[in-house]
């Protein structure tokens, strides 16, 4: 039981890793440059790290309760 709770977290932070870092370079295609003024670089890079954070952790607990749901479906019969 406790391996299975281990896999299932380790799952959660590569799945979070993993798509932080596909929608932080998703995000690259964005151009920011035209909302961000002069001078303010700093705050543009943070928002742009808590943009890429929110959207990779919002789509990574997507596919993890797609993922633990399916398991489940064999409970239902």
């Amino acid at each position: 039981m406790e391996t299975m709770i281990g896999q299932q977290a380790l799952l959660s932070i590569f799945s979070h890793i993993f798509f932080t870092g596909v929608s932080f370079y998703a995000l690259r295609a964005v151009m920011f440059e035209t909302w961000i003024h002069k001078h303010h670089v700093l705050q543009a890079q943070i928002l742009y790290i808590f943009l890429s954070i929110v959207i990779g952790s919002t789509v990574s607990t997507f596919f993890l309760n797609i993922s633990s749901w399916s398991r489940q479906l064999p409970y239902l019969f």
